[in-house]
């Protein structure tokens, strides 16, 4: 609690300098009518929307859109595409391509261009089949038909997920995409591109509307303490996920617009079961002995619901009737780890077996606030069952090769649990058994018969009650089998200058930069 205590004093020290940076801030000044700036943390060291979850980026940037967006209750919605249908036999869908859009080059999107954009991103990342495999996919017209090997119940939320986003793929040869930026549909255009900063210019062929600045300007300002500083003082007009100790900060609302909303993420330890914590009594004893409510409530001040399941209570998947059997119990965890065989033998406060001390290491990244301060949280708990917590910090963008190689005992993840509309995805994603490299994202070993025949069971069906059922169903299986450590859910924010209008949160977290964001009257 001591240490805890500490880390809030620290957190509140840092609300007052960047109270003291701002004191000379220009909120009062007139609006910039033709350049936007935005602070963000940026994951991505490229912009191929193919690469890792750089297709992120890309749509956040204001560049890329799909065949189908989400509304603001995670609905289906036509975005490129203005609608879709599929046969009586589940397996052929059918998507109409607007007319009259055109890419930032101007040339005209096509059915032919869809489906050429697609094929893309299946021969370069192989998430895109953990979505779906087809058997065949043809242009007739405008109409892009995509038949499946079986039923695909989310195919229009699959075609919403950024790694699906439309490129112009005759331009490529002509533009390299990592360096800057593919060509889209979007408003805006790349015209500079490097980690630390990208720079959009105005889509002159823009399809949607009227794009309101000619530049924007996009800093990643990864340190959050930073980058609320950098609103106060008027350096950028938005910032995006300010952390929950500078959220007082922005209190006056002449100066400043707050939309926060529940978020749809879940901030989770992933377990590594070929290691350490592949002995199931470990694994129960580790989730046990961690005091999520407090971890939630008081360090990170009520900003963030205490974690107990896979899929938050933001969305309608049981969070209530299911059952955790590792909540919070120290003498449960000490109980369960003296029955693994694990004791204290030479006094030096770590339980060990057969020589060697029961140490795990959790692999963390820092852009994100809370992350770090979780894994201090859990590795002083650790601490006084006898568990030694080794945190190792990591570039962001080593996450995905650690979690598909298994190179971790516990590794964070802040990830969105209902990107394709709702945790289908992201609930094979993490926990369905990887044989011969179906689902190469789960790389913790873990696998269980009941909860994949369920997951078999959710691909094909239609029907919205039996889905959600056996969603519930799988998150029980995995709360018994201690697959996760599920930390928190956090809220998730954009705070703006009322100098603009239009900065909205919304619930899939990769709508930042849109062309309803523009100067106040």
């Amino acid at each position: 609690m001591k240490k805890w205590k500490k880390m809030l004093t620290a957190a509140l020290a840092v609300c007052m300098s960047a109270a003291v940076f701002a004191g000379c801030g220009g909120g009062n000044s007139a609006a910039d009518t033709k350049t936007l700036k935005i602070g963000v943390t940026n994951f991505a060291d490229s912009l191929d929307p193919t690469e890792n979850f750089f297709g992120w980026v890309v749509m956040r940037y204001g560049m890329g859109e799909a065949l189908v967006k989400f509304d603001e209750k995670m609905n289906p919605s036509p975005w490129l595409a203005e609608s879709w249908s599929v046969s009586d036999d589940k397996l052929t869908w059918t998507f109409k391509i607007r007319d009259n859009v055109k890419f930032s080059n101007g040339k005209d999107l096509t059915a032919e261009a869809v489906k050429s954009s697609i094929e893309r991103s299946f021969a370069k990342n192989n998430r895109a089949q953990t979505f779906f495999k087809y058997t065949e996919m043809k242009a007739d017209g405008q109409n892009l038909i995509i038949k499946t090997e079986k039923p695909t119940p989310s195919m229009p939320g699959f075609l919403a997920d950024p790694l699906f986003l439309i490129v112009d793929t005759t331009s490529e040869g002509e533009r390299d995409f990592a360096k800057q930026g593919p060509i889209c549909t979007g408003p805006y255009v790349c015209e500079s591109f490097v980690k630390e900063k990208a720079v959009m210019k105005k889509n002159p062929n823009y399809w949607g509307g009227e794009v309101p600045y000619e530049t924007v300007e996009i800093p990643s300002i990864d340190d959050p303490n930073t980058r609320a500083m950098a609103l106060q003082s008027g350096e950028v007009d938005m910032a995006v996920n300010i952390a929950a100790g500078d959220m007082g900060l922005f209190n006056d609302t002449s100066k400043f617009h707050i939309d926060r909303i529940a978020s749809l993420r879940t901030v989770l330890a992933r377990i590594n079961e070929k290691g350490i914590l592949g002995d199931p009594k470990v694994r129960a004893a580790f989730i046990s002995m961690t005091d999520r409510k407090s971890y939630n409530e008081v360090i990170l001040k009520g900003t963030f619901i205490p974690g107990k399941a896979p899929v938050p209570p933001s969305l309608d998947y049981g969070f209530d009737q299911l059952v955790d059997p590792n909540a919070y119990n120290v003498d449960r965890a000490n109980q369960l780890l003296d029955e693994a065989g694990w004791k204290d033998t030479d006094g030096d406060g770590i339980r060990d077996k057969d020589g060697k001390p029961l140490s795990v290491d959790f692999i963390v990244y820092n852009s994100r606030a809370e992350l770090p301060i979780y894994a201090e949280a859990v590795q002083a708990d650790a601490k006084k069952v006898g568990i030694d917590v080794k945190i190792k910090t990591v570039d962001y963008n080593l996450l995905d090769k650690i979690g598909i190689n298994g190179e971790y005992d516990l590794l964070i993840s802040n990830t969105t649990t209902a990107n394709t509309g709702d945790p289908e995805s992201y609930l094979r994603q993490y926990w369905y058994t990887n044989t011969n490299g179906n689902n190469p994202q789960n790389g913790s070993g873990y696998s269980n018969p009941e909860y994949d025949a369920k997951y078999d069971a959710l691909a094909v069906e239609f029907d919205p009650a039996k889905r959600r059922q056996l969603m519930i169903d799988m998150q029980q299986i995995l709360l018994n089998d201690a697959a996760a450590l599920y930390l928190g859910y956090p809220e998730t924010n954009i705070i703006s200058s009322t100098k603009i209008t239009g900065a909205i949160m919304h619930p899939a977290d990769y709508y930042w930069l849109t062309n309803t964001i523009k100067p106040a009257k």
